[in-house]
């Protein structure tokens, strides 16, 4: 297996409900917010898992005399490495494991994992400054999501068997016969005509 084998699997867009948002920009009078959309490093992983789980590793070195913990990251996949930098915040979490994190996420990038957020459209919102949230999540366009998310209730299906992994009940039978049904609901969606993408 070779990494073009795999790029298209590496690139594809990951369920909605795991994409999280941050404010890049916060107005002067802090009432709205440009939102950034971003995934987690345990994302990253479990891409990598799921496509090649005994073909990549990720190493870090420590990049000393900087202001803010650094690192440089080299992540290879089928053979094949990239490396980049990664920083951590400001404040408490400050850490070497939050900068080897910002490094995987960023060699992931160069793979192709999650590069098209970064082709998101800008998002302003409301923003709550005492909560520091904003006030509605911003929603990802169609393009942006998994095919399986395209069709209605379907991104709801796959929320519902992602969670399934953490809270199955103990009963081995029972646990086949859910995971059976949803599994049936989410392949109903799969368009089976050659309509997708045509307007109702």
């Amino acid at each position: 297996m070779k990494l073009s084998d795999v790029q298209k699997r590496l690139q594809a867009p990951f369920p909605a409900h795991v994409v999280a948002w941050k404010p890049g920009v916060i107005t002067k009078d802090r009432s709205r917010a440009l939102m950034l959309a971003h995934i987690d490093a345990r994302n990253v992983q479990d891409r990598l898992d799921a496509v090649c789980p005994d073909a990549w590793s990720f190493e870090v070195e420590v990049v000393p005399g900087t202001r803010l913990p650094t690192v440089k990251g080299r992540l290879t996949v089928l053979g094949v490495s990239r490396e980049d930098i990664g920083e951590a915040p400001e404040g408490d979490l400050g850490t070497l494991k939050a900068a080897a994190s910002d490094a995987l996420k960023r060699c992931a990038v160069q793979f192709g994992i999650g590069r098209y957020l970064y082709d998101l459209p800008k998002q302003w919102v409301d923003w709550n400054d005492a909560k520091r949230e904003p006030m509605h999540t911003p929603e990802l366009p169609e393009w942006a999501r998994p095919d399986h998310e395209r069709s209605p209730g379907g991104a709801h299906l796959v929320q519902a068997m992602d969670q399934l992994r953490y809270e199955l009940p103990e009963d081995l039978e029972l646990q086949r016969e859910v995971y059976k049904h949803l599994k049936a609901a989410l392949g109903s969606l799969h368009p089976t005509t050659g309509n997708q993408g045509r307007a109702a």
